[in-house]
């Protein structure tokens, strides 16, 4: 398998950015605030930042639909993701380990599945099914608002290309 210094780069930086969280919270006092218990639905940008280097792997822009469900009394939650460009849509269910970082803000880590719709035409998240690694923040902003963003990266997520696939996705969402 053939990886780039930049891919590998941009792997660790993101493992990195995954388990520190989930380590770092280990010894934590329990004067930490607890990771907020909002659900909420939002839609906002995505862009794919990679190319896997054949023809249908170019990086592309397109949108996202996100959701989140907290689990009670864990700081686990399952989230939803819809990538989607004009071609075709990356659906993905993931589950999540949430840290709070303030009394409005959490940080999360988590792992899925995406399932591309139409394998071979492009979505922000590569063109083909693959395991997803995400890491990001929350904040309510107001009363029933919350803004996201995160980066999900797909693993070998590329037809016919061993390479993965890094997104960026923003938005903002309504919270119940």
């Amino acid at each position: 398998m053939k990886f780039s210094m930049k891919s590998v780069l941009t792997i660790s930086a993101l493992s990195a950015l995954i388990f520190a969280p989930i380590l770092g919270a280990a010894g934590k006092a329990s004067a930490q605030p607890e990771p907020h218990k909002f659900s909420y639905i939002g839609a906002g940008v995505s862009a794919g930042v990679t190319n896997g280097g054949q023809e249908g792997d170019a990086a592309t822009l397109g949108g996202n639909i996100q959701g989140r469900y907290a689990l009670p009394n864990v700081p686990v939650s399952l989230r939803g993701a819809v990538l989607f460009s004009n071609e075709t849509s990356a659906i993905m269910p993931i589950v999540s380990y949430d840290l709070a970082v303030n009394n409005n803000t959490n940080l999360y880590a988590g792992v899925g599945y995406s399932f591309v719709e139409s394998n071979g035409k492009p979505t922000p998240a590569g063109n083909k099914d693959a395991v997803v690694l995400t890491t990001g923040v929350e904040a309510k902003v107001a009363k029933s608002i919350v803004v996201y963003s995160d980066a999900k990266l797909g693993i070998n997520a590329y037809q016919n290309s061993p390479a993965s696939a890094l997104s960026f996705q923003f938005g903002a969402g309504y919270h119940f």
